[in-house]
């Protein structure tokens, strides 16, 4: 009997251990630092004509689109970081890039989900995903869900709506 009561105690010690072990990890959860949202930049048209090249303030205020073939990233295979060439904000990895045939750059996946928006655009007689940047609301290019594993996604945007950074070799 009394082999009983030491392993009904040391159950429920153990059960007991058990329940602190998981309320002390879902409130380490709860308590993880979340990331800091982004700093909307807001300025006037005006503003940006002065800030940015013609070519730039058409795709990037105006919605516009480079043709294909014809940016400077379409082909672009440096390792680094691709950025807003309006504020800067890290966009896509060239990790995430590939070669979708179609004649603009193309990546599966942004940086950060965070840093871009997506919003349904119905111009031009189709329904499509537009992407723009989170933080100065510049026109980046669409999504569409025709792209690689791991997502299935293909981040189609316009070359001259990105800056890259290349990473400093060692």
């Amino acid at each position: 009997m009394n082999k009983m009561r030491i392993s009904q105690v040391t159950l429920a010690a153990v059960l007991g251990l058990m329940g602190y072990i998981l309320v002390n990890a879902a409130t380490a959860a709860e308590k993880k630092p979340a990331r800091p949202a982004i700093t909307k930049i807001n300025r006037s048209e005006a503003e940006w004509k002065k800030i940015l090249t013609a070519d730039e303030f058409y795709v990037l205020r105006q919605q516009g689109t480079e043709r294909p073939f014809t940016g400077r990233y379409h082909d672009h295979h440096e390792k680094g970081t691709y950025v807003c060439a309006a504020c800067k904000l890290p966009l896509f990895s060239s990790s995430t890039k590939f070669d979708s045939g179609t004649g603009w750059p193309s990546f599966f996946a942004p940086i950060d989900a965070k840093h871009v928006e997506e919003l349904v655009d119905n111009s031009h007689g189709m329904r499509r995903v537009e992407v723009r940047c989170a933080r100065c609301g510049g026109h980046l290019g669409h999504v569409f869900d025709d792209g690689p594993k791991p997502t299935g996604l293909r981040y189609c945007i316009n070359s001259v709506s990105l800056k890259f950074e290349g990473k400093s070799v060692r």
